[in-house]
């Protein structure tokens, strides 16, 4: 019994630590790039980069994966649907379910797979080969360098890859309320508009926004704990998607619960 309560006080001590040190590299990103000035244009070059690599990169594949994801909500709400008569609600759950919860969602853990694990692998690399000993030699802070355009370059992109995803995936449900639906094309975009409230559509980019800060912190927190050797950068890229997982499907649910809250329980 003794034991087991020491591994479970060890275990929380080591999530608050890690914690705390996520939440280190964020206040430092944000202290450097409103109290340095004259560092502030390298770090929005860098951040341009980071965001057509991170951003621009990933809307292929955000885009068809969200709208099959649209095309699969409308066949399986159809299927329940149409036993109750129901089949004109096919574009309100498909709407609703994409804007609030499954796009941001899917663009996170897409981006997750895409740029989190990249995020470790290329710091976790640098500290490894002594990169960023190099860096500070130079006089150039890593953090300012490396982690201030990634967090700058996903707070713009992932909620605009977030509002993309929510187009496709409404273009997916409309693909099949045409051809097995019976809608017309305009006719479901009119039960689409009809249905959505601006509020769906901003709980949406505000997760989407917290996701993409979460992201970058473990990305980046997990190349700079690199170990030792060409294996801890796995280890480095491997953690750093199974936490930003997790942490992402946590905050999904407490901000779920919030706006839940806030509309009354409707």
């Amino acid at each position: 019994m003794t034991e087991w309560v020491a591994e479970v006080g060890a275990a929380t001590g080591r999530t608050v630590a890690y914690v705390g040190g996520l939440a280190e590299i964020f206040a430092k990103s944000l202290s450097l790039l409103f109290l340095s000035p004259l560092k502030r244009g390298r770090m929005l070059q860098r951040a341009v980069h980071e965001a057509m690599a991170a951003g621009v990169g990933a809307i292929p594949i955000t885009s068809l994966i969200t709208f099959f994801i649209g095309v699969i909500i409308a066949l399986q709400g159809a299927y329940e649907l149409q036993r109750l008569g129901a089949m004109q609600l096919v574009p309100s759950l498909v709407a609703i379910s994409i804007t609030r919860e499954l796009g941001p969602l899917v663009t996170a853990i897409v981006v997750i797979g895409r740029s989190g694990s990249a995020f470790a692998a290329e710091i976790g690399t640098m500290r490894v080969t002594e990169e960023l000993d190099a860096l500070k030699t130079m006089a150039l802070d890593p953090v300012a360098f490396l982690v201030v355009p990634k967090f700058l370059a996903m707070a713009v992109m992932l909620p605009s890859l977030a509002i993309l995803a929510d187009l496709m995936g409404v273009l997916g449900g409309a693909l099949f309320g045409v051809f097995g639906g019976g809608f017309t094309f305009g006719g479901y975009m009119l039960a689409t508009r009809d249905a959505l409230l601006l509020r769906d559509i901003t709980s949406g980019v505000v997760k989407s926004l917290v996701f993409g800060i979460v992201i970058t912190a473990v990305g980046c927190q997990e190349g700079f704990s690199t170990g030792a050797g060409a294996e801890e950068v796995g280890r480095s890229t491997t953690s750093a998607v199974v936490v930003s997982i997790l942490l992402v499907i946590l905050i999904d649910l407490i901000f779920t619960a919030l706006f839940y809250l806030a509309r009354g329980g409707q």
